[in-house]
């Protein structure tokens, strides 16, 4: 009985501080984990089997690979069908795109990999679809077991209770209803969403270059006709033709072969100009899916008062610059024939001298960041990345190699190969995700092992008495959907997961339906920014507010409550 309150009372202190403080969530599952072991509720060996859950290292092996999948074309060509149509049309190919990528690679990381395209969306500003975006790619991740970190994380613990193990499609026809269903409600809504346009030329203070090739269907056409007046947070600032400065572009001005276009823009211009066809960007022959840095030139580096040319500084380096940002201040001519000064920052794509090199350097730079951004592979690896991709899951799906097996493998040609850096990897490695996976999986044990998740179940009977079994199941959906947007999604499915087995064991039911509502209840986070990872990282970048979570996400929850809790049942019979 002891065990019981003890556990108890860890289980209320993770939701209390979950729900009240700032303390990130891994800190205070590892916490609870360490308290169990210190308390000898838990044994070593079994804390470390939880971290190496197969389930567990499958979603790192996706997470870890999806950083290749962000460098290839597929974005560019997402980006290309969001440039025209009315808000409704930009909404539903926005969402179903999102939706199917999200049901194959990681939910987050589609967001993560869309938010730049739709930064640079030409016609809607970025506020109408970032939102949309975020409850396509939930939407998205409840059709396939891989979808979201959350769906792999209950299937961890449906293995820890010795079950069998769940397939690739067991939420698929439910997930393709909720999508539906979702969109026919996302798409009407999205008007509502405010119309915040990004700032002004002022907010774009990098320095670009860009040439226009022979053949380029650029050519023969006005800047107007190209849209290159209408691209957001990128301004043409001049065009040079054999060597003479136009410097005021107007709209009716006409392209010609080997023109050097003159950008101001963001960071995320660097993927913009390489998504233009017909255009290559300054340096593009040395871009292949390297992650950018930034740099600050130094007041002792020997390349000032020297342009990129008379510096040689790709051979001195073994580093391009992409761009150049001066403060506020709009540089002229073209890039290499910029003279450096203390204090330019530059944007570089750096070869691999410079990396091992970084100390030497430090007399010429002040700092060196990494930026959140990477250059996009050329076609040829785009398409070898992603075949790669499909080749792997279609392997699984067949029963000819395990997933987990093919990632490895998979993701070690990528390191051979050069498509990702081992840098980029412990960048992108889920910390977080690990620790609380790894340390729910153990409280999750203690409270079946203890016999506290049997209790809660029969209170949770007693509660809803006359309800009957589907009762239960509907206290199962509601709990955990309040979990997900009181703490997070893999925090409602740790907490929740325990309580749903107990109560279909305890009616003597098939446990796949309680599963399958903490599965939902667990992605049904729509209302808050702080519930899914995906709506927090579109906060910000859309300038939202909470009232614009509540207007899109209200609505859209009742929708998707009502299909589960209908569809559950039809599919998954107690």
């Amino acid at each position: 009985m002891w065990q019981q309150g003890f556990v108890l009372a860890i289980l209320l202190g993770v939701i209390a501080m979950l729900v009240t403080t700032r303390i990130k969530p891994s800190f205070i599952f590892a916490g609870a984990a360490f308290i169990a072991f210190l308390g000898g509720m838990i044994e070593l060996n079994e804390v470390a089997t939880n971290f190496t859950n197969s389930s567990l290292l499958t979603l790192v092996l996706l997470i870890l690979a999806s950083s290749a999948l962000e460098k290839t074309r597929l974005i560019s060509w997402i980006s290309r069908s969001l440039s025209s149509g009315r808000l409704a049309s930009v909404v539903a190919k926005l969402g179903f795109s999102t939706a199917l990528l999200s049901s194959f690679t990681n939910n987050t990381a589609v967001v993560v990999s869309l938010i730049g395209a739709i930064k640079r969306n030409q016609t809607h500003a970025p506020s109408r679809l970032l939102i949309p975006l975020s409850y396509a790619a939930i939407l998205g991740g409840t059709l396939t077991l891989i979808g979201t970190s959350t769906n792999l994380i209950i299937n961890s613990f449906v293995e820890d209770a010795g079950l069998p193990s769940l397939n690739f499609f067991t939420p698929t026809l439910i997930g393709l209803s909720v999508l539906v269903g979702g969109m026919a409600i996302l798409i009407p809504l999205s008007y509502w969403l405010p119309n915040h346009e990004d700032a002004g030329q002022e907010d774009l203070p990098y320095f670009l270059e860009a040439r226009v090739e022979p053949g380029s269907p650029l050519v023969g056409k006005s800047i107007a006709e190209n849209n290159l007046r209408a691209l957001r947070k990128l301004f043409l600032a001049e065009v040079i033709r054999e060597g003479q400065t136009v410097p005021s572009v107007k709209p009716d001005f006409e392209l010609q072969a080997r023109d050097r276009l003159l950008f101001c823009g963001d960071i995320e211009s660097v993927a913009t100009l390489q998504e233009i066809k017909g255009l290559t960007l300054f340096g593009q022959h040395h871009l292949n899916g390297q992650h950018l840095i930034e740099v600050v030139v130094s007041s002792s580096a020997s390349i000032c008062n020297s342009t990129l040319k008379s510096s040689h500084f790709r051979e001195r380096f073994d580093a391009v610059v992409v761009a150049i940002r001066r403060g506020h201040e709009r540089l002229e001519g073209g890039l290499g024939n910029v003279v450096l000064n203390a204090g330019d920052t530059l944007v570089l794509v750096p070869g691999k001298r410079f990396n091992t090199e970084r100390r030497v350097h430090r007399k010429e730079f002040v700092q060196v960041n990494d930026l959140d951004s990477s250059a996009k592979l050329d076609s040829q690896k785009s398409m070898a990345v992603i075949a790669g991709f499909i080749g792997v899951i279609a392997l699984s799906l067949l029963d000819i190699f395990p997933l987990i097996k093919g990632l490895s493998i998979y993701l070690i040609a990528l390191l051979f190969t050069g498509v990702v850096q081992l840098s980029e990897l412990r960048r992108r490695f889920p910390v977080d995700i690990v620790v609380i996976v790894g340390s729910a999986l153990s409280i999750a044990q203690l409270m079946l092992s203890t016999g506290l998740s049997a209790r809660l179940g029969q209170l949770f009977m007693e509660t809803f008495n006359g309800w009957g079994v589907y009762g239960a199941l509907l206290a199962t959906y509601l709990l955990t959907l309040i979990l997900t947007e009181l703490i997070t999604n893999n925090a409602a499915a740790a907490l929740a997961f325990p309580i749903g087995y107990s109560m279909s064991i305890s009616y003597g039911v098939d446990p796949m339906p309680f599963i399958m509502a903490v599965l939902f209840g667990a992605s049904a986070s729509f209302i808050s920014p702080y519930g899914y990872q995906t709506n927090l990282l579109v906060f910000s970048v859309g300038n939202y507010q909470l009232k614009d979570y509540l207007r899109m996400g209200i609505p859209l929850s009742v929708v998707y409550s009502v299909l589960v809790m209908a569809l559950i049942p039809q599919f998954f019979p107690f």
